[in-house]
């Protein structure tokens, strides 16, 4: 688990374009074998439906009252800047952490005695997004020196940077398989092969401004968030544009013109049924594939911009963060199960352990706090 960096060689690499043909952008409908799913998605933008409870999917799970009394099991003092990323390993022993404002630091935390096993300077100021691959070989990291930086994670060593990036890159993302790295900035987004270490493609290089990205758990659809309030879907094997939707459309009692619409934050659920989007218009939507709509109207109640969400391993609690606290949500009704309040400050990131025992968040105050959010089963929190 150790980390080191045994060499700094910077790689530049040069892709090459493949933009394709654009659908009409204000609908998307997709054949079934597109989305692994069973039936056609199209998606409507919409403020406000009118959905009776016979339309609401039938739940198979109800969220026990811990979910509603989460309890707070540790504060850490992390970091000397926000920590604006967070990853748990697959056995949920671990914990990732890494910092921004002058502590670029990687941090690794031993969740059995919440005490640091590690810590490394990955890049020059901040951290501003970080993704481990599934099979837990490839540790990718983004600061705002435009460059992803590469760490073998299981062998413990910095292996390489990609450059070709003209603006820094907001969002990382990778495939199922552990094949493909795809980053997004605001100059479009890249597609990159992590076994050969080479660039592959790019995607629509131009009036691209990329905040979030979200791969489809079938591993060939990609969802991306944009500046103006769009979600994209691409089509991962050809590079195709599959459609795009006016997805947020600003926050209530703002002028028009006046809204910043950014998409900031997109997750799957783990069966792939349900894509969940969240804006700078303080709203979280969440869109069901199979009936390509919202399942029900806009989430509101964050006072800032949505920072970070994060699906819990059932795929029936959202988690999302901003400058009032987390808040969860019955990701299957849209109800507000609790709101956690253990930063001083902007909640800048979200995890649920594998697990799903445990809810990590990362303040603008430094700090990290760790949630019991179901009780143990078969073995005992880390932490207990």
């Amino acid at each position: 688990m150790s980390i080191h960096i045994s060499s700094l060689i910077f790689h530049s690499f040069y892709l090459f374009a493949a933009i394709s043909p654009r659908l009409p952008p204000a609908t998307l409908s997709l054949p079934p074998e597109h989305l692994g799913i069973c039936c056609q998605a199209q998606l409507v933008a919409q403020d406000s439906l009118n959905i009776s409870p016979s339309e609401i999917i039938e739940l198979e799970y109800l969220p026990s009252d811990s979910w509603r009394n989460p309890q707070l099991l540790r504060t850490i003092d992390a970091h000397s800047g926000p920590v604006d990323v967070l990853a748990f390993t697959a056995d949920s022993q671990f914990l990732i952490s890494g910092g921004s404002r002058n502590d670029a630091h990687l941090k690794v935390w031993w969740l059995e005695t919440a005490k640091e096993v590690d810590s490394i300077r990955a890049h020059q100021t901040s951290i501003t997004a970080m993704a481990l691959s599934p099979d837990e070989k490839i540790l990718a990291t983004v600061g705002n020196d435009a460059g992803v930086n590469l760490w073998e994670w299981q062998k413990g060593h910095y292996t390489r940077t990609f450059l070709d990036h003209s603006s820094n890159i907001l969002s990382l993302a990778i495939t199922p398989d552990s094949n493909t790295l795809i980053t997004g900035a605001l100059d479009g987004i890249r597609l990159w092969d992590l076994k050969k270490q080479r660039p592959l493609y790019i995607l629509n290089r131009f009036d691209n401004q990329t905040y979030s990205l979200a791969i489809h758990p079938g591993g060939s659809i990609l969802a991306s968030g944009h500046k103006f309030g769009t979600v994209k879907l691409w089509n991962l094997k050809t590079g195709t544009l599959l459609g795009s939707i006016p997805a947020h459309t600003g926050a209530p009692n703002q002028a028009p013109g006046r809204s910043n619409l950014s998409v900031s934050v997109l997750a799957y659920t783990p069966n792939g049924d349900i894509l969940v989007s969240g804006g700078y218009d303080r709203t979280i939507r969440v869109w069901n594939q199979i009936t390509g709509q919202l399942t029900y109207p806009p989430l509101r109640g964050h006072t800032g911009r949505i920072e970070a969400i994060a699906i819990h391993p059932n795929g029936e609690i959202l988690a999302s963060a901003s400058r009032d606290g987390v808040r969860l949500w019955n990701l299957q009704t849209g109800e507000l199960l609790a709101l956690l309040r253990g930063h001083g400050d902007w909640v800048k990131s979200l995890a649920f352990s594998r697990d799903g025992q445990l809810l990590a968040t990362g303040g603008f105050d430094q700090t990290i706090t760790i949630w019991q959010v179901t009780p143990p089963e078969a073995t005992e929190s880390p932490l207990l």
